[in-house]
């Protein structure tokens, strides 16, 4: 699957690179709380495992998760947190075995899926591709939130990319969920990403667009940092309306994160 492999080795540097932060941790520190309200270190790892488990499940058993999404269904407000709850009830270094194990045996599924499949998910379809992408962002969010528990400033990387990918592609989804109707125009995105590579998407000549640093953006779509501490910029009213509402995850609208004191 040529198409999906340099996604799939970016996902496996990414959870190598927080796997780097909680393997040393002492069990005290996985239960230290996260900006995330009521998860602590231990819940941002358990739900990773826990989506890792669904997403092998749907590229194995569209059976078997067609149930799951029964489950999801009959609890559509609890299943997340009920998943986290059970992971994070076990000790550290089981909690940690399983996320290692269950994200290695999806990378081997994804990679030998064969090429222009697409596999049931809680939303539409994915392929492979997009499942990989659905990971690595979730991975980096979650955790910048075990990050920013720790005291641990990361080191970005041009993996934004893909972020910043989901996120663009996301926009008419955050109008919708709140109601909305998107604008019919596609925006002009351009983003620096770490290298100082540019990452741009949309037609040139758009009347509206957003500007500014890739990891900026992918904090603001990942909901991890509020707009007014990013350098962020919109031109237009729809674009300065998106990236109030903007969320690259799916699911009903997120409680974001609140502003520092004085912005930046």
């Amino acid at each position: 699957m040529p198409e999906a492999v340099p996604v799939l080795d970016d996902l496996r540097r990414e959870s190598e690179e927080l796997d780097r932060l909680v393997g040393g941790l002492s069990e005290e520190r996985w239960a230290l709380l996260t900006p995330a309200d009521g998860w602590t270190v231990a819940h941002q790892i358990a739900h990773l495992a826990w989506t890792d488990r669904a997403a092998l499940t749907a590229v194995t058993d569209e059976d078997a998760f067609g149930r799951l999404v029964e489950e999801a269904l009959a609890a559509p407000d609890s299943f997340v947190d009920a998943g986290a709850d059970e992971g994070a009830a076990l000790p550290p270094g089981e909690l940690l075995a399983q996320w290692r194990a269950g994200r290695e045996a999806l990378l081997k599924a994804l990679t030998a899926a064969p090429r222009g499949t697409r596999f049931p998910w809680y939303g539409p379809p994915m392929s492979a591709t997009s499942m990989a992408t659905a990971r690595l962002m979730e991975t980096w969010a979650h955790g910048q939130d075990v990050a920013d528990t720790l005291g641990v400033e990361r080191t970005p990387t041009d993996r934004l990319r893909h972020i910043a990918h989901i996120g663009v592609r996301a926009r008419d989804f955050s109008f919708g969920v709140r109601g909305l109707t998107a604008p019919e125009s596609p925006f002009r995105v351009e983003l620096r990403l770490p290298s100082g590579e540019p990452w741009t998407s949309g037609p040139e000549d758009a009347a509206q667009r957003v500007t500014g640093p890739a990891l900026d953006f992918c904090l603001l779509v990942t909901q991890r940092a509020h707009r007014d501490d990013l350098a962020v910029r919109a031109e237009g009213a729809d674009a300065e309306r998106w990236l109030s509402i903007a969320q690259a995850f799916a699911g009903p609208p997120g409680k974001g994160r609140p502003a520092k004191e004085g912005g930046r």
